[in-house]
């Protein structure tokens, strides 16, 4: 039967410090009441936190590299099944997807490889976005498909601050921009973008430095994206700039599945 789902996505930064912040992991989690909540860069092994969260199956895939990367994702449904690899030979081992199969769509949580300073890393980016890219739209043939996560893109000069003294840099290169409009060429629908197409300073992640949380200096690099056959069935998007706790704030998706 549908109804209306509130999804949540959040780079939490490292998940261990922001278990003991204040206010607390669990805190927020509670507060958001998500029928599915998705974290990104958990930066744990197997086994070094164990999270009490009742009514929920909780979903975890960790890097072989410690402290680095990460995703989990817990979800109120039981998954039918999971898929924490794409078939990309340079990511597939870092911990950055749960793509959980529920009765009536799947749900995808990534956590997009960085291009690093000077674009060290951005052959094996430009190769992530395709296989990520012939992943999902694998799965969309099958049922809809809700992706969400850290992408490590600004997509389009609305979606930073300062877009001039940032092109190609990481995270607004033309290819990584390039990719992200592949993806959505593909079949695909930014939820916050369909509702909202003109606002600006809607940001997800602000550097550390300079106060630039404090002065709204920041990125869209959070997505939620719907396949093309469910954009329809969006209710609501929002970004939580408000909760704190991380260099990014959690994205929310409102849908009827």
């Amino acid at each position: 039967m549908e109804r209306e789902l509130r999804l949540v996505s959040w780079n939490v930064n490292g998940l261990r410090a922001v278990l003991k912040k204040e206010p607390s992991f669990a805190e927020i989690f509670n507060s958001c009441d998500a029928d599915v909540f998705a974290v990104q860069e958990t930066k744990l092994q197997d086994g070094q936190a164990e999270l009490d969260i009742p009514g929920y199956h909780q979903t975890w895939n960790h890097a072989e590299r410690k402290g680095y990367s990460g995703t989990a994702v817990f979800s109120r449904e039981e998954p039918r099944q999971v898929i924490r690899q794409i078939g990309c030979r340079f990511a597939d081992d870092e911990g950055r997807v749960c793509a959980l199969e529920f009765d009536r769509y799947w749900f995808v949580n990534v956590y997009t490889p960085n291009s690093k300073n000077g674009l060290l890393r951005l052959d094996e980016r430009t190769v992530w976005d395709e296989d990520y890219r012939n992943f999902l739209v694998g799965l969309a043939k099958d049922k809809p498909v809700v992706t969400c996560g850290d992408f490590n893109v600004a997509h389009e000069e609305i979606d930073l601050k300062n877009p001039d003294t940032n092109h190609m840099n990481a995270g607004f290169s033309d290819q990584e921009r390039e990719g992200f409009s592949k993806l959505l060429e593909a079949g695909f629908t930014d939820s916050f973008r369909s509702l909202y197409p003109d606002r600006t300073d809607a940001y997800s992640w602000w550097s550390y430095r300079m106060r630039a949380r404090e002065r709204n200096v920041g990125w869209r690099i959070d997505y939620f994206l719907v396949s093309d056959d469910a954009a329809d069935r969006i209710t609501g998007a929002s970004i939580l700039s408000d909760v704190y706790g991380s260099d990014h704030c959690p994205v929310e998706l409102r849908i009827r599945l």
